[in-house]
């Protein structure tokens, strides 16, 4: 499953479970098209029987019963044909939905479980298409490219036979124009392949600018930049239908010269067909038949350029679904990882780690060593790009060190299962995210099996209850789309209480409560040094305030722990943390 397989190869199987009906959808698109040469045959039996053959007059008496059985077996053909084509043509859409259906959720999984670096090299508007128009052209090539491909095959070979089996000669006389055709065919898919692909990177654009945009509208409208916003949404539309405009025109390009050589074909038919009847090598029925088959040689021709253009559409955005599909996340459980059957105590230890991003060219933390003990509680302080949130993001394994190792009770977090690892964890960001759900919802994000008045608890202990309990329906209150309507401290509150409500072994804060009063703060750390469950707590914080009380306080610089104590040996050594108690304070410490 994991290893990348041809476009065709991947859809079929995508198909599990519904190749039969696909197939059999195949086998009823072969029959309908050669069904068409039934009622053109017929047609010239009737011609020459009845019409214009030697003995047309006495067969209209004689063999009436003929007559009237041949036309009707020209209407129950016609009417099982239609039959037919509308099943395989339910039959195929059922199937392309059922696909696209499967599809979508093995990539929205795939999004799911991938780790930071994929989110940092994919934007969301880039996902989006992939989730929707890409999708689309693959269930278009499912439903329509594939039925197109084997009804023009199928027409066209059968046609070609039935031709050749009445006269040879007329027959290649009319397909000598066909190799031309293909041949203008295979240039165009050179020409239109390149700008398909393109037109998918330009939607991608589209998507993200609009998406960032609608996100941000807040800055936008404080900055006041509506207009600039305005003009780079309308540069990526204009690039978008310029590409759009250019892979259409290259279809229109080569339109005229496939139909040009498509109407050669009943010229030449009437040309050579004629010389035929006129030197009586040829009967009027079977030119009839041959007339009334022209279209079943023309129109595969072409359909060709639709369904080349299309199977382009197909290949340009299959192979940015397959690049998600096939990708796989390089934080993963290792194959003999620990399974924890207990909750862990929460200690936490670096070991000399290093660490540096993969698309950075230097180093964000340089030989990290500290230990976390059970139940305590470590501030970690710096001046921003320090490397403060590099450091938390690798005790749940977002990302993993390059030199060193982070242990959680003793044991190499890379040998722990993720899943057990995590939900040990609770986290609390800055930078908040709420979801466009109840307040209730919000805070039991993480464990949504949670009682009431669990929920109500923790938002007592983040000093969230009491503007709760102001809202117009308390926690049913719906948050808007990112939190709107509440204020950064509201959402700050919301989020501490999230990350309580899992009662984590290891909670970690980053600057948490930057956007709470300080009467607020005070309140949220009574309560957390009250929790009802062991925690050691990790939090990275600006404010003395929040650190003071923390029994190890890290002072990290350049990507360094420079100093290291409680907050009366910082302050004794007269270093970056005493200046900056200095500096909240205006006292001399």
């Amino acid at each position: 499953m994991n290893k990348p397989k041809s476009k065709i190869a991947w859809l079929w199987e995508n198909m599990r479970g519904y190749r039969i009906i696909y197939f059999f959808s195949i086998i009823g698109t072969i029959a309908y098209n050669a069904m068409q040469l039934v009622v053109p045959y017929i047609t010239a039996k009737i011609v020459d029987t009845f019409l214009t053959g030697k003995n047309a007059a006495e067969n209209i008496n004689t063999q009436r019963d003929l007559f009237y059985q041949l036309i009707i077996a020209m209407v129950v053909l016609t009417f099982v044909r239609t039959l037919i084509v509308y099943l395989v043509c339910f039959d195929v859409e059922h199937v392309s939905q059922k696909v696209l259906y499967r599809i979508r959720t093995y990539l929205f999984d795939k999004i799911e479980r991938q780790d930071m670096k994929f989110y940092s090299t994919y934007r969301t508007g880039d996902l989006m298409t992939r989730l929707t128009g890409d999708l689309d052209a693959i269930r278009h090539m499912i439903a329509w490219v594939i039925r197109s491909i084997v009804e023009s095959v199928a027409l066209f070979v059968a046609t070609a036979i039935y031709f050749i089996y009445m006269d040879w000669r007329l027959a290649l006389s009319v397909l000598a124009i066909a190799p031309f055709i293909f041949i203008i065919i295979i240039l165009f898919k050179n020409k239109v392949a390149p700008r398909h692909k393109a037109l998918r990177e330009k939607l991608s654009l589209l998507n993200t600018a609009a998406q960032e945009n609608i996100s941000g509208n807040r800055v936008v409208k404080a900055f006041a930049r509506e207009e600039y916003e305005i003009a780079k949404f309308n540069e990526c539309n204009t690039e978008y239908s310029q590409t759009n405009r250019k892979t259409a025109m290259t279809w229109l390009t080569y339109y005229p010269y496939i139909e040009t050589f498509a109407n050669l074909m009943p010229i030449v038919l009437l040309v050579v067909g004629g010389l035929f009847i006129i030197n009586g090598q040829l009967t009027m029925g079977e030119y009839v038949a041959f007339t009334g088959l022209i279209w079943a040689i023309q129109n595969p021709m072409r359909q060709l350029g639709n369904i080349m253009n299309e199977f382009q559409r197909f290949s340009a955005a299959s192979d940015k679904v397959m690049e998600i599909y096939y990708s796989e996340p390089e934080i993963v459980d290792h194959p003999d990882a620990i399974d924890l059957t207990e909750r862990i105590k929460g200690k936490v230890e670096f070991k000399n780690v290093s660490f540096q991003y993969a698309d950075g060219k230097l180093p964000v933390l340089h030989d990290i060593s500290f230990v976390a003990n059970p139940g305590e509680t470590i501030a970690i302080m710096g001046e921003t790009g320090c490397g403060k949130t590099s450091l938390i993001q690798l005790i749940p394994r977002f990302y993993e060190p390059t030199e060193g190792e982070v242990l959680v009770d003793d044991i190499n977090v890379k040998d722990m299962k993720l899943h057990q690892l995590r939900k040990n964890i609770g986290l609390a960001t800055q930078d908040v995210l709420l979801y466009s759900d109840t307040i209730d919802g919000n805070i039991a994000f993480g464990d949504p099996h949670i009682k009431q008045e669990e929920v109500v608890k923790f938002a007592r202990y983040s000093a969230a209850s009491d503007f709760i309990a102001k809202m117009p329906e308390g926690y049913d209150t719906i948050v808007g789309e990112r939190g709107v309507g509440l204020s950064g401290g509201q959402k700050q509150r919301i989020s501490l209480a999230r990350a309580l409500a899992v009662k984590p072994a290891i909670l970690i804060l980053d600057d948490t409560t930057s956007a709470v009063d300080m009467e607020t703060e005070k309140q949220i750390q009574h309560s957390l040094n009250e929790l009802d469950f062991p925690c050691t707590k990790i939090i990275i914080a600006q404010r003395i305030s929040t650190t003071k009380f923390a029994d190890k306080i890290l002072v990290i610089q350049d990507g360094r722990i420079t100093e290291s104590g409680t907050h009366d040996e910082l302050v004794a050594k007269k270093g970056y943390y005493y200046n900056l108690v200095q500096l909240q304070t205006g006292e001399e410490a």
